[in-house]
């Protein structure tokens, strides 16, 4: 049940963000869904293996790699998922940032610790 409602509260975010970012559009709800579950599976399968494969440039530039990997994963699920649009590189680092600003707050709001 958690996992429902954790994907909710990213498809949630997703669909936020055309509010606060001009360059990030999305069509729908269930496209925002689509997104999130999509941008869930990369995070979960291809990022380890990227800040595993990244790890001596992340050290070398003292974490702020990982800004620019999250911005290509997110600029990837931009790119082949239909109904949502990532203008480019720049725009999906800052979309990546605000996405997860926005996941932490509402989750924070929804599951409170006892």
């Amino acid at each position: 049940m958690r996992l429902l409602i954790v994907w909710l509260i990213n498809a949630v975010a997703l669909f936020a963000l055309p509010y606060l970012m001009n360059s990030i559009r999305v069509d729908s709800f269930g496209a925002a869904l689509f997104a999130a579950l999509v941008l869930g599976l990369i995070n979960a399968l291809i990022r380890p293996v990227l800040v595993l494969l990244t790890f001596p440039v992340t050290v070398l530039t003292l974490g702020l790699f990982i800004f620019v990997i999250n911005g290509l994963l997110f600029w990837l699920v931009g790119s082949f998922v239909q109904g949502f649009h990532v203008a480019g590189f720049w725009s999906a680092v800052g979309g990546a940032i605000l996405y997860s600003i926005i996941s932490w707050a509402l989750s924070s709001l929804i599951f409170k610790k006892k």
